[in-house]
């Protein structure tokens, strides 16, 4: 007999709101049953799919990556070690990549990010009369842009 949790068990026990589950199961990440009365049942695996979520989301992936890569997983079953570490292979380059931004900014908090959005004195010498906004809009020298020579 397969045990069925509710949606107070479940997000009690994946420490994720009750609405944020209706929204998943709104955008087709995880289902759920009806029982008679109308309310949500859900089984077990659907735990290991809600933290398999909520990693992602701190990856970065989007709610559409998610999605689709859910959707690699088996759906009968709850998912296996193989399984996991078939989909989680292709994130180290994300995740080095979010390391550098990372690191990038911890090391910039008090320079200009030579946008121009900044009114810091320093901002005149790495962005004199604002030539970053002459690549576009945001933080320029943030996304990779170098800094236009003086």
């Amino acid at each position: 007999m397969v045990t069925l949790l509710t949606i107070s068990e479940v997000s009690r026990r994946s420490g994720v709101a009750a609405s944020a589950l209706r929204f998943y199961e709104e955008r087709g990440l995880i289902t759920s049953e009806r029982a008679g009365s109308g309310h949500r049942r859900y089984s077990r695996p659907v735990l290991r799919r809600i933290a398999f979520i909520v990693f992602a989301q701190r990856v970065g992936l989007s709610l559409e990556e998610i999605g689709s890569e859910l959707g690699k997983l088996p759906p009968d079953r709850a998912p296996n070690r193989r399984d996991w570490s078939r989909l989680s292979s292709k994130w180290s380059s994300r995740i080095d990549r979010r390391i550098a931004e990372l690191e990038r900014l911890k090391a910039g908090l008090t320079e200009c990010i030579g946008c121009g959005c900044l009114s810091l004195e320093r901002c005149k010498l790495a962005n004199p009369d604002d030539r970053a906004a002459a690549r576009g809009a945001g933080p320029r020298y943030w996304i990779g842009d170098r800094p236009l020579g003086g």
